[in-house]
């Protein structure tokens, strides 16, 4: 009569599978958005790096060839041109969510001399509440990248 009886307690009770379950729902919740937000962010970070290579490919061209080579943005086609001896070498078609603008206005060129100068320009690529501004530097040549 003086005997315990010993219980196994391994294992989890439904009580516990269910609080488990319950934080992990509201966990998910609320990094589900977060997370859609972070892969918009890269998506968007990945073509900005694309313009910029696009950018930086034309001033390569100018350079190798010694003949002057330009980027032509037409938002009308949706697309980026590298010109060069007036005649398209390139062409990369934009995503439908990117939006890309020069500042100012009418400056959708950029041209590069054989000696790696450039006429200069600054452009804002949007997609939904995500803006860069790329750079190129009239003087060098130079592409720089920023998130506004």
């Amino acid at each position: 009569m003086g005997q315990r009886v010993e219980i196994d307690e391994r294992g989890f009770t439904l009580l516990e599978l269910l609080v488990t379950l319950l934080v992990l729902a509201v966990v998910l919740g609320l990094a589900g958005p977060t997370i859609g937000r972070s892969v918009e962010g890269v998506r968007m970070r990945a073509e900005v790096s694309r313009f910029a290579a696009m950018l930086r490919h034309a001033r390569e061209q100018a350079i190798t060839t010694r003949r002057p080579h330009s980027l032509l943005v037409d938002p009308p086609g949706h697309r980026v041109l590298i010109m060069g001896n007036d005649e398209v070498r390139e062409t990369r078609a934009l995503p439908a969510h990117l939006t890309v603008e020069a500042e100012p206005p009418p400056a959708l060129t950029v041209r590069f001399e054989p000696y790696g100068v450039s006429n200069g320009g600054t452009f804002r690529l949007t997609s939904g509440d995500i803006r860069y501004r790329v750079t190129v530097d009239p003087l060098t040549g130079r592409v720089r990248t920023e998130r506004l």
